[in-house]
């Protein structure tokens, strides 16, 4: 069992347990997402705005994949209730593999 092995074998728990936590706070985790963007927003004066929200709305997205992540696991691998998990894809090239995205709704 090579190093890389052994990390993962002692990680596997905590992301679990990180899941489990995601799913049960998810609501008030994207709460304080919104009032600390709120905040950054105001002490700025709106001129990073745009930045502000993008970075907010990717930290909700990376949340709700992470709180979902237990779910498609159990389920057999299929997306969770809301159907936004994302999906890579691979397809054989000449070179090797290479990553598709998923495709668009």
């Amino acid at each position: 069992m090579g190093l890389f092995d052994n990390v993962k074998a002692k990680l596997g728990p905590a992301k679990d347990k990180v899941s489990d936590l995601a799913q049960q706070h998810g609501g008030k985790i994207q709460d304080g997402l919104d009032k600390a963007a709120k905040v950054v927003d105001e002490k700025t004066k709106g001129k990073y705005s745009d930045k502000i929200h993008a970075g907010t709305h990717k930290a909700k997205d990376a949340m709700d994949r992470i709180a979902h992540k237990g779910e498609s696991e159990a389920d057999g691998g299929a997306a969770g209730a809301s159907g936004t998990t994302p999906t890579k894809e691979t397809t054989g090239t000449a070179g090797g593999t290479s990553e598709t995205p998923p495709p668009s709704s």
